[in-house]
């Protein structure tokens, strides 16, 4: 069972924070003082370029102090972790169909998290044709963080930039594994998406799966797919307040839907969650009522 860190480094940053002058403040402690002192002045007229930027800029900041780790976070079912246990093929295996580079360790469940390992000491110790034999995964695991879901993102990438530690397991109040957040979530809720080499790089808006099954894109535009589609999927109020395809979904839910979740409309139409977060949908399958049994119905 993991126990949370103690809170003395974090205490300490927290003094620093009430002293203005401090040498110990960080960047991002100024970095909302800023942000604290620009709200509370008035906006100024400007005839120069860049304003909505800078704009968005300050809102993103605000998201370190406002939004919490469970909101940005893996959860659990979606996380992809090895046992203490696992042949050095196993942990091949499962950087190279998860495309990740840090992995969690755990031992007789994910409830017991022993650390992570990273892709390049892997590489290092055992790629590069090195033989397999005497696979110590053990002397491989590096420590990771431990956060609890209420934590604001941006103490916690404060403890990640002092640590070194770019993941963190999100521990609820009974000591159990919540979800896993990065360093990388964390600074996107600033400056947005960041892909990588790994990254897929998406594609048409949609594709046609099967014949009345589409794979589609959430922002394409609910005009153009149903178009594409040759079926209404949206009619009256409905129709003005929803421009995208993931907008109709939410609409429907009321909410955003989890990834594997399918959401169905009046007419039947069935909308799974193919890929998003706890913020958006990324990706949907459709799957349309044929038009004959919704004649019928």
């Amino acid at each position: 069972m993991a126990d949370l860190p103690d809170g003395g480094a974090h205490g300490a940053h927290a003094r620093d924070d009430d002293d203005p002058e401090s040498p110990g403040r960080s960047f991002f402690s100024r970095l909302f003082r800023r942000d604290s002192a620009e709200d509370s002045e008035p906006a100024q007229p400007s005839g120069g370029h860049g304003v909505g930027p800078v704009r968005d800029l300050m809102v993103n900041l605000r998201n370190l102090r406002e939004m919490r780790v469970e909101d940005v976070g893996v959860p659990r079912p979606e996380i992809v972790a090895i046992p203490d246990d696992a042949s050095l093929a196993d942990v091949v295996e499962a950087f190279k169909s998860s495309t990740l580079s840090r992995l969690p360790v755990y031992g007789e469940t994910l409830d017991q998290p022993l650390g992570l390992v990273h892709l390049k000491d892997l590489a290092l110790v055992y790629g590069f044709g090195t033989a397999a034999d005497g696979f110590d995964l053990a002397s491989l695991i590096r420590p990771l963080l431990y956060a609890p879901p209420s934590m604001p993102i941006g103490v916690l990438l404060q403890k990640m930039q002092a640590q070194r530690i770019h993941m963190a397991l999100i521990i609820d109040e009974y000591g159990g594994v919540d979800g896993l957040v990065t360093i990388e979530d964390l600074l996107e809720q600033v400056v947005g998406d960041i892909a990588d080499e790994h990254d897929e790089i998406e594609g048409a808006l949609w594709t046609e799966e099967e014949p009345e099954i589409y794979l589609v894109q959430a922002r394409m535009d609910l005009d153009d797919f149903e178009a594409v589609a040759r079926t209404r999927l949206a009619d009256g109020e409905r129709a003005e307040d929803v421009d995208t395809v993931g907008g109709l979904v939410i609409r429907l839910a009321g909410r955003v839907p989890a990834r594997g979740e399918v959401v169905r409309d009046p007419q039947g139409h069935a909308f799974e969650v193919v890929d998003g977060d706890a913020r958006r949908i990324k990706r949907l399958r459709v799957r349309l009522v044929p038009p004959a049994a919704e004649a019928a119905e």
